[in-house]
């Protein structure tokens, strides 16, 4: 942790005024609302770039909560920064996911067990092979047994980060992600599990399913920012 770093290019925030553990959404506005409805004794510490991200209480122990865009690269900084000039040890991505299979219903929630990837991302650390990007297995049992104690749908397993949102409309040339059982599609989690391993942090991704590729239903954009209260509410018990 360096702290002749901060504030940070992109994170306005003191030293101290950061919980060890904060959740991700990717929309700031999603961060805001996880703290007015979740959070009391709320203060904010940042607002550059509009990346809203607060500090407060719940149940009695203080955790943070802030946006960190869409994609690899734009999670990769706001993680890389929270571990490493802020000394965060908990990072939690509570996001939207496409389901890929049969068995993963709209409004379920996908607990990342690991991240497959199409982005570069995880290239750029230049290990000699390919990495695994998984979570962290204590972060996991617990956000587990919160969901199964309080009967939410899940489904634990392989996500897939991908680089695109709208991917062109070609056929596959080889197998297909759902084929080798990945469960939903998102877009930040291999970065934030391979910046987490490389910090010596914690991390986990936790997904509410927004669409489905398989049924073609979908929740609508309001839903998104403000519904899946399951999702928050197994996030915030990891604190």
């Amino acid at each position: 942790m360096s702290e002749s770093k901060i504030p940070t290019p992109h994170i306005g925030a003191k030293q101290g005024e950061i919980a060890k553990t904060v959740l991700l959404p990717g929309d700031p506005l999603r961060a805001k609302y996880i703290a007015d409805n979740f959070l009391t004794e709320v203060s904010r510490f940042n607002s550059t770039r509009n990346m809203l991200g607060f500090t407060g209480n719940y149940k009695g122990k203080r955790v943070s909560v802030m946006g960190s865009g869409m994609g690899c690269p734009s999670i990769g900084i706001y993680s890389y920064e929270l571990i490493h000039f802020y000394g965060c040890r908990n990072l939690i991505r509570v996001g939207t996911a496409g389901a890929l299979r049969p068995e993963v219903k709209v409004r379920d929630m996908v607990f990342g067990m690991g991240a497959c990837t199409t982005s570069n991302y995880v290239r750029q650390f230049r290990l000699p092979g390919d990495y695994s990007c998984i979570c962290s297995y204590e972060l996991l049992d617990k956000a587990v047994r919160t969901a199964r104690e309080r009967g939410f749908a899940y489904h634990v397993g392989n996500i897939l980060s991908s680089d695109m949102f709208y991917n062109p409309d070609i056929e596959p040339a080889g197998v297909t992600w759902d084929r080798m059982g990945v469960l939903a599609v998102e877009m930040e989690s291999a970065a934030l599990y391979s910046n987490a391993a490389y910090g010596g942090a914690n991390a986990l991704c936790i997904l509410t399913v927004s669409d489905s590729v398989v049924t073609g239903e979908a929740t609508t954009a309001e839903e998104r920012q403000t519904s899946f209260t399951n999702m928050m509410e197994v996030a915030l018990e990891l604190a």
